[in-house]
């Protein structure tokens, strides 16, 4: 076993785990998932079946990332950032998987803390979602959103660096 899992955390069977990755505190990582190397989960992070997690993804504390979402390579999941799978909910009426919107969180994305993805869009390579945002389209390749809903309001570079305005 070439990783690291709290003892207070739960890992299903059926779930891969990649060489050199930290599990933390109260994790619960569910039947299926598949999770890269050397990946860093934060206290209370849930990752849900079928889920695939690239390699050098950081996810902080409070996130759950739910069937119908993946995160390709070293993506940063910042405190409490929110996805969903299910654009119409109801308790009574539950659609299962086959109801679930597909979000992709492309490699070097970043999504700042509390922030919030509806399900069903795609984070381009490196874009930065400002936290508290609220995701309702697809976020091009290198761009700065915020707000809500969230807005293109710049460009970054690979290294997170705001870049000057082009116009």
């Amino acid at each position: 076993m070439g990783y690291y899992v709290h003892e207070s955390s739960y890992i299903d069977e059926n779930v891969s785990i990649g060489e050199g990755t930290k599990i933390w505190h109260f994790c619960h990582i569910q039947s299926g998932a598949v999770i890269g190397e050397n990946c860093s989960l934060g206290q209370n992070v849930n990752i849900s079946n079928n889920v695939t997690i690239g390699n050098e993804v950081k996810i902080q504390n409070n996130v759950s990332v739910y069937e119908g979402v993946e995160i390709h390579d070293g993506v940063f999941l910042g405190p409490s950032c929110v996805f969903t799978n299910d654009l119409t909910p109801r308790a009574r009426y539950p659609k299962g998987r086959a109801g679930y919107l597909h979000t992709v969180v492309e490699e070097g994305a970043s999504i700042g803390a509390n922030a919030t993805i509806v399900c069903g869009h795609r984070i381009g390579k490196y874009a930065m979602v400002a936290a508290g945002a609220v995701v309702t389209s697809d976020v091009p390749d290198y761009a700065l959103c915020r707000g809500v809903p969230a807005r293109v309001c710049g460009r970054v570079d690979e290294q997170g660096q705001v870049l000057p305005d082009r116009s």
